[in-house]
């Protein structure tokens, strides 16, 4: 999760939401990501995204049933629905994201019985720093308006 963090930073010194992903083989980093949305003009540019296109490429193959994902900040529905489609067997989250979090606030597509692949998910994993590091980003934003 501190590489998690990492890339968080990273987004956050380009003015990006610090959301920050990497995905773990073996015991591994094999693909990090952060979030770009606004640099990309991208909806699609999150950190998961990211990372798993990363990874795919890296493996060969869509299916990343060998790896672990690490966020800071609890997966969007987009990208619930990519770690349930990239077959990840489990993700590890830092913070909870009651606004628009699909794997535990508002729904849980990553535990949906109704899908083909289900995720185990641990939850709060240096969830003080990866929280602080938001609330830092959204109060100096707040500032600058």
């Amino acid at each position: 999760m501190k590489a998690a963090l990492r890339e968080a930073r990273k987004a956050s010194a380009i003015d990006e939401v610090p959301i920050g992903c990497v995905i773990v083989s073996d015991g591994k980093i094999i693909a990090r990501g952060y979030n770009r949305r606004n640099t990309d003009k991208n909806t699609l540019a999150h950190a998961e995204i990211i990372a798993i296109r990363k990874a795919c490429k890296k493996t060969g193959d869509w299916r990343l049933e060998e790896c672990t994902m690490y966020i800071t900040l609890e997966p969007c529905p987009m990208c619930a629905g990519a770690i349930v489609q990239a077959r990840i067997p489990k993700v590890v989250v830092a913070c909870m994201n009651p606004k628009a979090g699909c794997a535990g606030s508002v729904v849980d597509l990553l535990k949906m019985k109704g899908f083909n692949h289900q995720v185990e998910t641990v939850y709060g994993v240096l969830e003080d720093e990866c929280r602080s590091e938001l609330q830092s980003f959204f109060k100096q934003l707040r500032q600058k308006k």
